[in-house]
């Protein structure tokens, strides 16, 4: 259940991004946003680590603003691999990559906080 929630939430933030930045769009069903979710996860657990892994030098030579490059090449990795995958998302630049991964994050990180029990209990 926690990962259809995670899944859901993924979505959710990623259609706040398609209203709100310019340059960032999708055209489908709601539930095809489902699949572009599951997507950015799959992006998000296998190649941004490897991406960090490779990258850390710089994170470190910046104080860890590289992150943003980081979320910002996953999002737009995310919306190749759509694509490739008959999915209509697409980011067409990299500014709209970089404010999307932000408002994605951010609005991810609240939903995440306000529907997510924590499990320390």
């Amino acid at each position: 259940m926690h990962l259809f929630l995670r899944l859901g939430i993924n979505a959710a933030a990623l259609w706040l991004a398609t209203r709100v930045i310019d340059g960032i769009t999708w055209r489908g069903p709601w539930y095809g946003l489902l699949a572009v979710a599951l997507v950015f996860g799959v992006v998000n657990a296998i190649i941004r680590p490897l991406f960090q892994l490779f990258t850390f030098p710089f994170l470190i030579l910046t104080l860890g603003l590289f992150t943003f490059v980081t979320n910002a090449l996953m999002l737009w990795l995310t919306s190749a691999v759509a694509q490739r995958l008959g999915f209509q998302f697409s980011v067409t630049m990299f500014l709209p990559a970089v404010l999307g991964a932000l408002l994605v994050t951010v609005t991810s990180g609240v939903l995440s906080f306000v529907l997510i029990e924590d499990d320390d209990d």
